[in-house]
């Protein structure tokens, strides 16, 4: 859930790029990325299953960057959806606020996630906070091989459904699970769920 944050995460749903820093960083990294693998919009369009009209509009910085749209573009370029949201830099002591970000959230709303350190160049590992309305079914396409969740249920009931079945998951439990197969992350509650998130990759 490829996919993630400084930039610092911002709502998706949000199109005026001055109120929203992390939209102009995913618009140039689209873009670095399609043309060193030498892909016309067309191409990487076709590849992620998204219409050229919706990358184009990213790529330029108009367009509102779902999570959904992301993991499609990471999965396409094969890089890890950090790799879309890094702005580079290098290492020392960074600090995000709370009130300072604002969570990359799924296309209906009721899915979000939130990065929880930031993203300075490529890294083998990804920390998020998800969020889960009463009533969500996220589903997750794979994510590269060898990408590996660890989840810890922070609040809720939950079910996750891995490539071995699924599994009822209450506040306290984690999960540790291949990613490289089809998933869903589902709330069987009757409040919000908070799960954290530790993605694992292997380059």
């Amino acid at each position: 859930m490829s996919t993630t944050s400084t930039p610092r995460s911002t709502d998706p749903r949000s199109t005026d790029g001055d109120a929203n820093p992390l939209t102009g960083v995913i618009a140039e990294n689209i873009r670095s990325f399609r043309l060193r693998q030498g892909l016309s919009v067309d191409a990487l369009a076709k590849l992620s299953g998204n219409s050229r009209a919706e990358l184009t509009a990213v790529e330029a910085g108009r367009g509102p960057s779902s999570i959904d749209f992301l993991w499609t573009i990471a999965r396409a370029l094969d890089v890890p959806f950090s790799s879309l949201l890094s702005s580079g830099g290098s290492g020392g002591t960074t600090v995000i606020r709370r009130a300072d970000s604002r969570p990359l959230a799924s296309r209906d709303g009721r899915f979000s996630s939130r990065a929880l350190f930031p993203f300075h160049g490529e890294r083998q590992v990804e920390f998020y906070e998800l969020r889960l309305a009463p009533g969500t079914d996220e589903r997750a396409d794979a994510h590269t091989i060898g990408t590996v969740e660890n989840i810890l249920v922070g609040r809720g009931v939950v079910e996750i459904e891995t490539g071995d079945g699924t599994h009822r998951l209450e506040e306290g439990d984690t999960i540790q699970f291949d990613a490289d197969a089809p998933h869903a992350y589902r709330n069987a509650g009757d409040g919000e769920a908070l799960l954290y998130l530790v993605m694992t990759y292997v380059f």
